[in-house]
């Protein structure tokens, strides 16, 4: 793949997030990386979605250096390079600030397995993460958000639960691709408003047991999936 090609495919990504109904303004970003290339590609922070352009979209290191001074890319871009750096297998990011799943980091409550939909997707809660430090919220601010996401996934697999809540502030996605980074994200707002409604009416009730969680997420990820084609 060569490097327009992944900066288009970013810039489409992006625009996906505002169709999937995920996005607001200029909230939110998407990035992908060709690890093959050394470089994370990241919308350009403050750019309107509905005006954003493959040619804007910013080219960076691994390190999260940029590569031309054409564009700033996102705020967030400290947040996406530690995420890059842990989760070997991952291949894009996305934060948003989607009104369930934000409702859930808000209340610093992870999203628990309530049921077949949640477990068909994330093997298990999707956890929030601890509140940063006061010396974590200074220069080194964004770069510390990614660290307490990769410290909630301590003895977890992030590609089980590709995605986490960080408190206060929102979810950050991630996927293989881009592509699926934001299908994961919009996967996600669907199991927080379903888990919101279900603990609005219900709100003792429990998580799945783990058998029938591990037999709903097995049957569509891994070796012996027997979903689709």
């Amino acid at each position: 793949m060569t490097l327009d090609a992944l900066k288009e495919r970013v810039r489409a990504a992006n625009v996906e997030t505002v169709a999937r109904g995920l996005v607001i303004s200029t909230f939110g970003n998407v990035s992908g990386a060709d690890r093959a290339a050394g470089r994370i590609a990241i919308k350009p922070s403050g750019v309107p979605y509905d005006a954003l352009t493959a040619e804007q979209i910013v080219l960076t290191t691994m390190d999260g250096v940029p590569q031309d001074n054409r564009f700033k890319p996102s705020s967030d871009l400290a947040t996406h390079v530690v995420l890059y750096g842990a989760f070997e297998g991952i291949g894009g990011v996305v934060h948003t600030h989607s009104t369930y799943a934000t409702i859930f980091a808000q209340a610093g409550r992870p999203i628990p397995c309530l049921g077949t939909t949640h477990a068909d997707y994330f093997r298990g809660p999707v956890p929030v993460t601890r509140a940063l430090r006061p010396d974590e919220t200074g220069a080194d601010y964004v770069a510390a958000t990614g660290r307490v996401i990769v410290e909630a996934f301590a003895g977890r697999d992030p590609g089980e639960v590709p995605a986490a809540l960080v408190q206060g502030h929102g979810p950050f996605v991630w996927g293989e691709t881009p592509e699926a980074a934001v299908e994961n994200a919009f996967l996600l707002e669907e199991i927080a408003r379903m888990a919101y409604l279900t603990l609005t009416l219900a709100p003792a009730a429990p998580a799945i047991t783990d058998h029938l969680r591990d037999r709903h997420y097995l049957r569509k990820h891994g070796a012996a999936a027997t979903y689709g084609q």
